[in-house]
């Protein structure tokens, strides 16, 4: 009797010890989930002051450079799309389809951004402009803080996605719900770097 109270008492003591290590993994991926998605934040709040930057740049830039509107709408339109994919991955960053357009979407706007800059040069009036020079240096700045917070989602993103790899996690992360997440990388080697605004 009391040689079954004792397999009893260690099998209940193994199977606690089981779901607290079950437990310890779960609790671990949901930290570094949480990580991830705090960090986008972060790059959220960039971008999004980024794009309330861009229309007071074209309003600034459209009277001196009246006979490029294509490319100012083309800044305008590029800026839209990449509001509409920040929003989409502000839901779920971890959605690899809703950071690839992301990614998609911040380049083609770092081209447009580039093309009329490279524009810009032609007029001089432009480039002594206060207000232009203003603009500049926030674009300037803010392009700075998302390369940062960039870092610093895919450093967590990483860590996640390490964590849920690793034997034995790998088990429980899929029957936990934990899917890989993607990284927020630039596809455009143009865009890798933040722009070089000179006026």
């Amino acid at each position: 009797m009391q040689s079954m109270l004792v397999v009893l008492g260690v099998i209940v003591g193994v199977i606690v010890l089981l779901a607290m290590f079950i437990a310890g993994i779960y609790n671990g991926l949901v930290t570094l989930r949480n990580r991830y998605k705090n960090a986008y934040s972060q790059i959220d709040v960039q971008l999004k002051r980024r794009y309330d930057l861009i229309p007071n740049l074209v309003e600034a830039v459209k009277g001196y450079m009246a006979h490029e509107k294509g490319t100012l709408n083309e800044v305008i339109e590029a800026r839209n799309r990449a509001m509409s994919a920040g929003q989409q991955a502000s839901a779920n960053p971890g959605d690899p389809n809703a950071m690839q357009k992301l990614n998609q979407a911040e380049g083609q706007l770092g081209g447009a951004l580039g093309r009329m800059f490279a524009l810009s040069e032609a007029y001089p009036d432009l480039k002594a402009n206060t207000n232009m020079l203003q603009l500049q240096e926030e674009l300037t700045s803010t392009e700075n803080k998302v390369s940062f917070a960039r870092q610093a989602f895919n450093d967590a993103v990483t860590a996640y996605n390490t964590k849920r790899e690793v034997f034995p996690n790998v088990i429980f992360a899929g029957m936990f719900g934990f899917f890989p997440a993607e990284l927020f990388q630039v596809e455009s080697e143009a865009v890798k770097e933040a722009p070089k605004i000179k006026f």
